[in-house]
């Protein structure tokens, strides 16, 4: 089973391809393809149906690890003319301001409290809405939905422009509305991450184009499914309502609804998926200049750190006597005592 060739061509046992010439590999070939004279019923092989399956899933980068992440394609044609912007700069003699990038050196050590497992609030959401305005600025083209379209069904009473679909909004509008809201639901910057998973998997799995219409109730919606799916304790939607407060909740039930069924569903955020965007959004902010904060290593996270190092050796060194004692190989003969022999 497993070979296209054994279980669906050959009755009299499993062939060897290695030995076999090449016409009769050609053969075995041609005699697979599904014929109109065939008495029998066809049955499909199992990795026909699933090969299709396994491109659209690796693909799709808020499901495989592999793929890259659609912000970060986005931003590079911004980051080429700003690196590019920067040379001429640099060839004319023309300074390019004072470095704001703090750097160690033998006397000081600097290192920033923002980790995979706890990443820095207000450094995340800036990452996070700068990949949002990349998307709006680079996208390919105005492809919607009256879900989420914010004359159809408005999030506030504020009268809309006309020109509220053509205008693309600037970083620190998004980053105002998403701060808003993270800071009133008291929501963690692990869930803005999984926010632009959730944002990314609905322009791929649905097709759309998040535009300068429709980007605030799709980034409400992403916030809203990811805080009920990270969280413990999930904010309800009328709570929402409480910080938004002319959008009904009727409005925000139907947009979680088809939000829910634009993702099929899918809510599942793998770690190593997770880990791809925490990294990816690192390399955003260091593209643009958006530093994570720094503080200088004192006695005291000296300790801290050491202590931490420490209980990571005792914890490995464990699991490396416990792999002795299960098996052994001449890699961890190391240390072990023999007897001494006895001869007459």
């Amino acid at each position: 089973m497993g070979n296209t060739v054994t279980c669906c061509v050959s009755p009299e046992g499993s062939p060897k391809p290695s030995r076999q010439p090449p016409e009769r590999l050609q053969e075995y070939q041609v005699s697979t393809d599904v014929s109109e004279d065939t008495t029998g019923p066809y049955l499909q092989h199992i990795s026909d149906r699933e090969f299709p399956d396994e491109l659209a899933c690796e693909s799709n980068p808020s499901d495989h690890a592999r793929a890259s992440t659609i912000f970060l394609s986005k931003s590079q044609t911004d980051v080429r003319d700003k690196r590019k912007s920067n040379h001429l700069n640099h060839v004319s003699h023309v300074s390019p301001g004072t470095l704001s990038k703090k750097y160690s050196s033998c006397s000081t050590i600097f290192i920033d409290d923002s980790t995979i497992s706890q990443p820095n609030l207000k450094s995340t959401i800036k990452c996070v809405t700068l990949a949002i305005y990349y998307h709006i600025k680079n996208r390919d083209s105005n492809r919607s939905l009256d879900i989420f379209d914010e004359k159809l069904h408005p999030i506030c009473r504020d009268p809309i422009p006309e020109d509220y679909s053509r205008v693309d909004p600037e970083h620190k509008i998004i980053y105002r509305f998403v701060r808003t809201l993270f800071s009133a639901a008291q929501l963690t910057a692990e869930c803005a991450i999984v926010t632009l998973v959730y944002l990314e998997r609905l322009l791929t799995y649905a097709e759309l184009d998040i535009c300068p219409s429709n980007w605030k109730r799709i980034v409400l919606g992403a916030i809203l499914l990811a805080s009920k799916v990270w969280d413990d304790q999930a904010v309800w939607n009328v709570d929402y309502c409480q910080i938004l407060k002319d959008i009904p909740v009727e409005d925000m039930n139907e947009m979680e609804r088809h939000f829910l069924e634009l993702l099929q569903f899918n809510i599942n955020v793998p770690a190593s998926v997770y880990a791809k965007y925490y990294f990816d959004l690192r390399q955003l902010a260091d593209d643009n200049n958006l530093n994570f904060p720094l503080e200088p290593l004192d006695n005291q996270r000296a300790h801290k750190l050491e202590a931490i190092s420490r209980l990571c050796e005792d914890k490995y060194r464990d699991l490396n006597r416990a792999s002795m004692r299960r098996s052994m190989s001449a890699d961890n003969l190391i240390g072990i005592r023999h007897t001494n022999a006895v001869l007459s």
